[in-house]
């Protein structure tokens, strides 16, 4: 086999490998899009409800607690309350963002497989063509 046939068969297959490739993280692309986005919707709706159903629950305690002398008692353990929520939901966030998945995590791992493939293949034929040199 000449070297013209080897570089012709090289570059087709990782034209090959590139194409595959490139279709997966297309594919991998549009799945976390509409995952994102519908999770956007989710999130959108149940900060709506939950800041109606906070803004409700905060009028019922302060109607609640208006006519004793505890009320200013009721506006401190409301705002500590919601300060301590607030602060864990930012807390889970971050930590979302610092140790969640990575994305494309398929595309990644494929690009691995390839690139060690692509290694062995290339040591075979360095080790290959020292066994043909030898024995010449």
């Amino acid at each position: 086999m000449s070297l013209r046939q080897k570089v012709g068969q090289w570059s087709q297959t990782l034209l090959a490998i590139l194409a595959t490739r490139l279709e997966l993280f297309a594919i991998e692309f549009g799945e976390e899009k509409s995952d994102f986005i519908r999770m956007l919707v989710w999130v959108a709706a149940a900060m709506f409800f939950g800041v109606l159903t906070i803004i409700v629950l905060t009028l019922l305690l302060i109607l609640l607690f208006w006519p004793t002398e505890f009320r200013y008692w009721a506006f401190g353990v409301i705002l500590v309350l919601y300060g301590g929520i607030s602060l864990y939901c930012v807390r889970k966030v971050l930590l979302r963002l610092t140790q969640g998945p990575i994305p494309f995590q398929a595309s990644l791992e494929e690009l691995r497989k390839d690139l060690e493939l692509i290694q062995r293949l290339r040591d075979d034929e360095t080790s290959s063509e020292q066994n043909n040199a030898a024995e010449s």
